[in-house]
């Protein structure tokens, strides 16, 4: 199997399938690990996709000039899985004429789509605990730029090396109008666990219109069905076991663990999070803050212009409690027990990798159900979901 990269270190930025016109790159999820396999019947050999990925040719990292933490007005904060940071960010860089490309929920799917709406930015905001698939969108910021237009970025680390990498070959002076923010990203699992474990609760993903996975610092399943009202899928107070695996490092793909973005260069304009460890009284921690690194000049007018309420940070105490700005996840010992018996089902294989925790989640889930004891207390990431 020849493969664009090295096999199993692939991030699924997807810019090699942009880039082959021949369609002779496939995405290969096997849940483990990502490929970028080659079809030889159909390569020309023209080396494009080699050359557009960041695992080959690797981006400049920039450490950051300025650190802040902040939030956004209340309106657009309350919406936010955290301060708002980007959602701010957004609604400015529309305002002043610009496109905003960055991942969304789809028919079943996290893709990646631009827009120049203030009304459809909504659909980019929430945290998104899963790999997504950016196919298609590299092209689209390609001729947004080359026709004069302003575009802003937002994605994970990979993808904005990814995008970096494919307007290599765009003039400099057209390049300055796009602008990056990045994620702090603890790693991502393949999108087919999600699946399986929503399925394994009666869920179909293709059914549904809209999936969040946090709601500020509360943990937990939520669906929403037609009558916009929210019913729990895991109940309150008990531990969501696919969040579980993704705040346990337990389930991403290997590329994860050896991230080469998880350090204090960061490879955008600003960098993202959460203000871990922030010295904000409660009142305002309840409500989200986020962390906001800048590496540049460009940045420095994104995060100026956004209206945002920004504060001074403990540096060393943000990087302490963001462990992703100085390595990557670690992959638990029992990652590869989680994988074994992921064939036999999502909650099979956490049973079978974290026992203890496991059957403690689940008698507690059964003790709710039968009103022998109350639900609530336990932090819980929300992941709210929409029937169509």
């Amino acid at each position: 199997m020849r493969t664009v990269c090295k096999q199993n270190s692939c991030t699924g930025c997807m810019a090699c399938v942009g880039k082959c016109k021949k369609e002779a790159i496939s995405i290969q999820d096997n849940l483990l690990a990502y490929n970028a396999v080659i079809d030889e019947g159909k390569c020309l050999g023209c080396g494009a996709c080699e050359r557009v990925c960041p695992n080959n040719h690797k981006v400049n990292l920039t450490k950051p000039i300025c650190w802040k933490e902040g939030w956004a007005s209340d309106d657009v904060r309350m919406k936010a899985s955290s301060g708002g940071a980007a959602s701010a960010m957004m609604e400015c860089f529309v305002d002043d004429g610009g496109y905003v490309a960055a991942c969304l929920f789809r028919n079943g799917e996290f893709i990646f789509d631009i827009t120049n709406k203030k009304d459809e930015l909504v659909r980019f905001a929430g945290s998104k605990y899963v790999k997504s698939n950016p196919v298609g969108i590299y092209d689209k910021v390609t001729e947004k730029l080359k026709n004069g237009k302003k575009i802003l970025f937002i994605g994970l680390p990979c993808q904005v090396a990814a995008i970096k990498n494919y307007t290599k070959t765009i003039p400099t002076n057209i390049c300055e109008n796009l602008y990056t923010v990045d994620l702090i990203c603890h790693g991502s699992p393949s999108p087919k666990i999600l699946t399986l474990a929503l399925h394994e609760k009666g869920v179909d993903i293709k059914q549904l219109r809209e999936i969040r996975f946090r709601n500020k610092t509360n943990f937990g399943l939520s669906s929403q069905n037609g009558h916009d009202e929210y019913k729990t899928i895991t109940p309150n107070g008990v531990q969501d076991m696919y969040t579980y695996a993704f705040l346990t490092s337990l389930d991403y793909t290997e590329n994860c663990y050896s991230c080469q973005y998880a350090t204090l260069g960061r490879v955008s304009d600003v960098t993202i999070g959460d203000s871990w460890g922030s010295n904000q009284p409660d009142s305002e921690q309840g409500k989200g803050i986020s962390l906001i690194l800048c590496q540049t000049n460009k940045g420095m007018e994104l995060i100026e212009k956004s209206g945002l309420r920004l504060e001074e940070v403990d540096v060393e105490k943000a990087i302490e409690a963001n462990h992703q700005l100085r390595h990557p996840s670690i992959a638990p010992e029992t990652r590869e027990i989680f994988f074994e018996n992921l064939s036999k089902g999502f909650y099979k294989a956490v049973s079978k990798s974290v026992p203890k925790v496991y059957y403690k989640q689940k008698l507690k889930e059964n003790l709710i159900k039968l009103k022998i004891i109350r639900g609530g207390g336990a932090k819980r990431i929300e992941y709210k979901i929409s029937f169509r």
